[in-house]
């Protein structure tokens, strides 16, 4: 294809073959593609399809939405529905701005079909989110918000750090992302075990219910992101936690610190630490999802994350259980039509009628 053969080498030979850097300025053209609607409008005639979803009370263009990580700060929020995604989720946004990890921290694995990422949650701050949702609007997709713990925080002090972003960006969010499962910032994932999670589950619902109630409207759905690494007794033990305390749906799942999957070729990247995305992680993100649709008997949605990057994956991602699904590495790799295949592929699979389906 075009992207793969000509517009992503090009990329990368004009950024000295730094994957971060290439990240940077599409996301800087993006930003400025925001701002000029008659192009957005050109845009989104090319790529947008039109395949509802209602989950969560919330209305999805199409099944297909824009993972965490890609725009952090929520600086090309109009861009992602012309480019034809169906919701974006915006971070992972920490109450503290903060720079991330030494680079380099991102390593493109292009014969595993994959990237290893070590960011450390680099983001602007969930003050800064708010302030820029609030001058320029939310996009016309539903709008998630992953939120982490920033790293200066002790993990004693986790909850009170999670509910401040929570109330910085209650305004703006159609649901938010509970991010306990990055492998990048030191002790995170130890909030996945179940005294831990309880503890912030149930003081994130109690912040949210308050603020719903302030507002009169209802309760913004949370949802929380689960790691692939979990073992099956790990992982029911937290969808426990999750029950107990109302979480709306589940996002499996987050990168992996497993190498499995990679050519031989770059097995010296692959030695890099961090999380892994990608190809390599479809096989066992699908089991994720497998798993939790029948340990919850299909009564928690879940949104299906991980090596998604052609249509039979996305389909199988949905037989396995998941309503909706996102797209990173992939998107990243191989471009926006992507996107358009996966959409187009999926919404012809259904009924000839393409009526609005409900997760």
């Amino acid at each position: 294809m075009l992207f793969d053969r000509l517009i992503r080498p090009t990329l990368y030979r004009l950024n000295g073959n730094d994957p971060e850097r290439v990240h940077e300025r599409t996301l800087a053209v993006l930003a400025r593609l925001s701002d000029v609607p008659p192009a957005l409008a050109a845009v989104r005639r090319r790529f947008a399809v039109a395949d509802p979803v209602t989950l969560f009370g919330l209305r999805f263009a199409n099944p297909v939405g824009l993972a965490a990580g890609m725009d952090k700060d929520g600086r090309a929020l109009a861009a992602w529905p012309a480019l034809g995604f169906g919701f974006v989720e915006v971070g992972t946004v920490t109450r503290l701005a903060q720079p991330g990890n030494p680079r380099p921290r991102l390593f493109t694995l292009p014969r595993s079909d994959a990237v290893i990422n070590r960011m450390g949650f680099n983001n602007s701050g969930a003050a800064a989110l708010a302030a820029r949702l609030a001058a320029k609007g939310k996009p016309d997709i539903p709008l998630g918000v992953s939120i982490g713990k920033s790293k200066v925080t002790p993990l004693a002090d986790a909850v009170a750090d999670y509910q401040e972003s929570l109330r910085a960006l209650y305004p703006w969010a159609d649901y938010f992302a509970i991010n306990v499962s990055s492998p990048n910032t030191p002790g995170l994932r130890s909030l996945q075990d179940r005294s831990a999670l309880a503890e912030l589950l149930a003081e994130l619902a109690r912040t949210g219910g308050e603020l719903a109630a302030a507002a009169g409207k209802p309760a913004t759905p949370l949802l929380v992101k689960v790691a692939p690494d979990l073992t099956d007794e790990a992982l029911a033990e937290l969808l426990e936690v999750c029950d107990e305390h109302g979480v709306s749906g589940i996002i499996a799942t987050n990168t992996t610190l497993r190498r499995d999957g990679l050519a031989t070729a770059e097995a010296a990247l692959g030695a890099e630490t961090g999380g892994l995305s990608g190809r390599p992680l479809t096989e066992r993100a699908r089991e994720v999802v497998r798993f939790v649709h029948k340990q919850t008997a299909g009564a928690v949605p879940i949104i299906g994350v991980g090596g998604i990057a052609t249509a039979d994956d996305a389909q199988r991602m949905l037989d396995a259980g998941a309503s909706l699904i996102q797209v990173y590495t992939a998107f990243a790799l191989h471009g926006p039509g992507l996107v358009r295949r996966l959409n187009r592929t999926l919404a012809g699979a259904r009924a000839p009628e393409n009526a609005e389906h409900t997760g």
